[in-house]
């Protein structure tokens, strides 16, 4: 069964958990973000602090969310490795509060760069689920990427610039993470604008397809299964 049924059959039967959780990282990013635009630029030492707690409560809530919808997400290791690098980076800077401005610019931009390519995986698994606008979601990453190789590859910044730089590199992070939650919120709300009766006919559907992919005498001009529903027309 191709990915797009797989995934329509899913949603339909199940709800995605806690979608809320995203939401509350990107609001942490934000905000973290907006403070290190107004927080002086000799306090390095304040700013890896408080980039330690955001971080860890982050990286807490991801791995939580994670685990939480392995079984509805294709693409839930990305939130797994999302929330284990976040909290990494978290202790690292809890490990070393006196920690240099380089360092701390690589720990941010390194972050942002895995979080904007994950990202793209999740603008992709959208575009899967069937929202138009998935688009949106890959071009914040880009500028996640574009924001991170900025501070990856200019480590010892100046004045204004350091600032600039890691706060629109945490505050594009931030949106990526609300964008995705309300786009897993509407995900959560499909099953219940779906009629008991359609229910029933796409469960029926889907046992079908599978009893024929796992039927020993399926034979390769077998290449795809069409459902017609009603309205709805897939193919697997």
């Amino acid at each position: 069964m191709s990915s797009i049924t797989r995934n329509i059959f899913g949603t339909i039967n199940r709800t995605i958990n806690y979608w809320y959780i995203p939401l509350v990282v990107g609001i942490i990013f934000i905000a973290t973000g907006i403070y290190t635009f107004v927080s002086p630029l000799e306090s390095y030492a304040a700013l890896a602090i408080l980039f330690s707690i955001s971080f860890i409560i982050s990286g807490i809530s991801e791995i939580t969310f994670s685990l939480l919808n392995k079984k509805l997400l294709n693409n839930w290791g990305w939130f797994l490795a999302l929330g284990v690098l976040t909290l990494i980076v978290g202790v690292l800077l809890v490990i070393n509060p006196a920690i240099s401005q380089a360092t701390l610019l690589f720990y941010v931009g390194f972050l942002v760069l895995f979080r904007s390519i994950s990202a793209v995986s999740h603008s992709f698994e959208l575009k899967e689920y069937g929202f138009s606008n998935w688009g949106y979601l890959t071009a914040i990453a880009v500028i996640g990427i574009v924001f991170s190789f900025i501070l990856l590859s200019n480590p010892v910044l100046g004045g204004m610039t350091v600032v600039i730089w890691t706060g629109l590199a945490l505050i594009t992070s931030g949106f990526y993470s609300i964008y995705l939650a309300f786009k897993l919120k509407k995900l959560k709300d499909l099953p219940n604008k779906i009629s008991n009766e359609l229910r029933s006919r796409f469960n029926l559907v889907s046992q079908e397809i599978n009893n024929v992919l796992n039927s020993k005498q399926l034979t390769p001009a077998v290449k795809s299964v069409h459902i017609n529903l009603g309205d709805f027309n897939y193919a697997a």
